[in-house]
């Protein structure tokens, strides 16, 4: 059975940073698509980044050069350090397994962004 448990999300001031992890069972994350996600509620999840099975990455354009995805393998664990938080980044942020003919989420960790 393939879980992601992501964890890191709370409470910083404008201009901080926060470190979500996503501990991943039941695949190995080194050979998946994974990526983060995050929802506000009324609007459509949309995609912060993917990181590749290469270990290439990609980002939304809104947090490009701000946010960056890396993973470690020992721990099958993917991370997404945000950095120059802005009150429009919060959000639940979700984890994200691109299986063959079908995706895996996360239970999200909450983001908020405000003074």
């Amino acid at each position: 059975q393939v879980q992601l448990v992501e964890s890191g999300g709370g409470l910083v001031q404008p201009g901080g940073s926060l470190r979500l992890s996503c501990a991943a069972s039941g695949i190995i994350i080194s050979l998946s698509r994974m990526g983060w996600y995050r929802q506000v509620p009324g609007n459509e999840r949309e995609l912060v980044g993917v990181i590749f099975i290469g270990g290439v990455t990609n980002y939304a354009d809104s947090v490009k050069g701000r946010f960056t995805i890396s993973r470690d393998n020992a721990k099958n664990t993917v991370y997404l350090q945000m950095n120059s938080l802005k009150p429009e980044d919060a959000a639940v942020y979700y984890c994200n397994a691109n299986l063959v003919g079908r995706d895996v989420w996360g239970q999200g960790t909450q983001v908020t962004v405000s003074s």
